[in-house]
Order: structure tokens, then sequence, then C-alpha cells
């Protein structure tokens, strides 16, 4: 995973296209969550500072293919220029002729934002000429958006074709890194969590990992799953019935390859999320009109002891309800579990970023991926387009 990175390339002047990953949440008009923005600034100011022309480019939420004031980056280009501390235009488009102008009028050390990739459906697409009138903005392509490298849109994938060569910017650097050192020359016990609603988003992780882990800790929705193909009772809990007989090869798998699976013994139940208060049952007493909506405090302990001792560490997925205090106290406990281990320690997904930082820990993480989909599908061993698309370093 020797890429190309963006400090090996001569900027000075130079109009560069860097993709980015702005897509954030956005409320009442504004940036609600900014964390991705602030990812990607040191790529940016690199760029600035070395006397680059920034055309900026992301998409935001799912528009359809068409413009939809609702998924303007308006709010991210007000954001940024706050961060940045200098203006940061908003084009009227991401292709055409008036924004070529825009682009070649673009002073050194200043940038332009593009409006929504996704308003065209030909971003999506991968369309060819769709990414030949993008890379007619710039002279050399930098991408810096890992979180969307395992799609084949036109500006991650096809774009490379056209400007040349195409290079990692810093954050995608240090998530290749990162997940490198996991995949590569993991320091063991390497210790992999996984939680989050469902068996069948993480199935295929599940067996990934078994290759490579010496113990796999399980929990959350898809725990019920796993509970389930050992003959439990699990009342109302989240179960995939047609992933039991998947859950039970995977447990098999993991008994022959020697790995411990780490399942919960205790959960907190209640009616629903909804409820104001939750308590803790064995996994063999849950009451049938209920259903598990955290790990109970055995399964904490059991968590934490296992991970005593570990050297690396690798978290995707809550272990519950985690939004509702009732139902929080086992993803957050987990967390600064995690933390208190010393080991390194690898944090993908939203929700379980968002985990860490209820609890105070992310700056103790060791690192604290901004991917979702792409986290798992990298840890899966799968070939991402956005990746792969990058320039070897010689």
């Amino acid at each position: 995973m020797a890429k190309l990175s963006v400090e090996d390339l001569d900027l000075q002047g130079k109009r560069v296209f860097l993709r980015a990953d702005l897509n954030v949440p956005l409320a009442d008009g504004g940036v609600a969550d900014d964390t991705r923005l602030r990812a990607v600034l040191p790529t940016l100011e690199h760029c600035l500072k070395a006397g680059a022309r920034v055309i900026l480019a992301s998409h935001l939420g799912r528009p359809k293919g068409k413009p939809d004031p609702k998924y303007s980056l308006a709010p991210v280009a007000k954001r940024l220029e706050e961060l940045l501390g200098q203006p940061v235009p908003l084009a009227p488009d991401c292709v055409g002729e008036a924004v070529e102008t825009q682009a070649r009028s673009l002073e050194p050390g200043r940038l332009l934002l593009l409006e929504n990739l996704r308003f065209h459906p030909e971003e999506e697409a991968n369309d060819g000429a769709f990414a030949q009138a993008l890379a007619r903005l710039a002279d050399c392509y930098v991408n810096d958006a890992f979180a969307a490298a395992h799609r084949a849109h036109a500006s991650i994938e096809a774009i490379t074709r056209y400007l040349s060569p195409p290079a990692a910017g810093l954050l995608m650097r240090r998530e290749l890194a990162a997940l490198g050192r996991i995949l590569e020359r993991p320091e063991r016990p390497l210790v992999a969590i996984l939680g989050g609603a469902k068996v069948s988003d993480k199935l295929t992780l599940v067996q990934s990992l078994l290759d490579k882990v010496d113990a796999l800790l399980v929990g959350g929705g898809m725990a019920f799953t796993f509970l389930a193909a050992l003959g439990h009772g699990v009342g109302r809990s989240l179960v995939e019935p047609e992933r039991i007989e998947l859950a039970r090869r995977a447990m098999a798998q993991a008994n022959r390859r020697g790995v411990h699976i780490g399942l919960p013994v205790d959960t907190v139940v209640a009616d629903s999320p909804q409820s104001g208060e939750g308590r803790a049952v064995g996994v063999r007493e849950i009451p049938g009109h209920l259903m598990g909506l955290d790990i109970g405090p055995l399964t904490l302990a059991r968590f934490t002891q296992a991970l005593s001792g570990a050297k690396t560490v690798v978290w995707n997925g809550p272990m519950g309800v985690f939004e509702r205090s009732p139902f929080a106290r086992g993803t957050l406990g987990l967390a600064r579990a995690v933390v208190a281990c010393g080991a390194f320690s690898v944090v993908g997904g939203g929700d379980t970023v968002a985990a860490v930082n209820q609890a105070g820990v992310a700056r103790k993480i060791g690192y604290v991926s901004t991917a979702g989909g792409a986290f798992i599908e990298f840890l899966e061993g799968r070939t991402l387009p956005g990746v792969a698309a990058l320039a070897e370093r010689s």
C-alpha cells in the first residue's frame, strides 16, 4: 500500500482536483457535525500552502441524480470558511463552462468548492465523459475520501484515467496505514469487536476476520442471531432467521481455527428502545415479551477481560442502543476498556465513532477512521476502487 502521496507532488501553481468526503450531517441550515471537514483540513492546508489552486469536490446525501437545494454544499462552504479563515466560494455546478472559467481564474493558495457531485447521475454511474468534464478543471488529482473509496464513481475511479498521476491525500494515507497495520502486520494478540444491528451486514467480515484475529467479541443486535444459533431463546430481540445457519457455520469455523468468539452471557432487556429503563438478565432467561438492547454487566466484564493483554484491537459497531441512556452502559464501558487495555486500537463506523466520543475517549484511540462501508470492505479484504486507482509510489 505504498501509494503516491500528495506530498510527492509539485503543487506550485497547479490546479488540484481534491476529492474529499464532505458528506456531513446538516441541521437548521448549517453543519451539525464537522468531524469530516476537520479530517480533510491537513490535506487542504498542505495544498494551499504549497501554492496550489484547489478544486474541492464531494457528494452530500442522496439527491437522486438531480439538483436539490436540500443537498447543496453551501453550508459546507460556510463552515470551511470558518475553519480555514479564507473565502470558500461555491461553484454553481461541478462541471460546465462557467465552472471551468472559475477554476482557471483561481489564484495560487485559493480554493473553489464544487457543488454536489451527485446532482449528476453520471457521477454514480462512473461515466467516462462526466469524469473527463471534471478532469478539465484541474492539472492533477488527489483523493482524500477514503470513506467513499469503496464506490467506483466518476470522481473516484474514472477521473484517474484523465488526471495523472492520482495521489493519496494525507487522510487517505493515514487510513491505509492504520488499516494496513491490522491486516498486514498486526501486533498480537489481535482482538476484533463487532456490534451493530444486523449479522447480514457483517457476516462476510466475520468470516474474513476469523482468518486474521486471535479473538472475536460479538455484541449488539447481531449477537442474538449467534445466540439463536446456539439454541437460546432470545425473546423479541433482533434475529435474522435466514442467517442462523451461517452464524452456526462461522462459529464452527472459529472452533477449527482456534479463535475464541465471545458472545453475551447477559443482556439488558426492555419492551422497546424507547423504554425508560431496562434490567439485566442472563441470555438463558430472556423473557419472551422483551428484547435485548445492550450487553449486560457480566458480559462487559468478560469482554474487558478478553481485551487484557491484547496488542491490537479493531472495533466496528456498538454493543446496544447506546443513544438511549438506559442501554448505553455496555458500549461506553467497552470504549473505556479498549483504551485501558493499552493496545493499538482502530475504531471505524459512524455509530462506533460517536460512541467513543460520547465516552470521552476518542483522543486515546490509536486511530479513529472516518469511514463506515469502506472500513468494513477493506477489513473484508476487498479491493476498493478508489484505492486501486491511486498510483503506486516508485
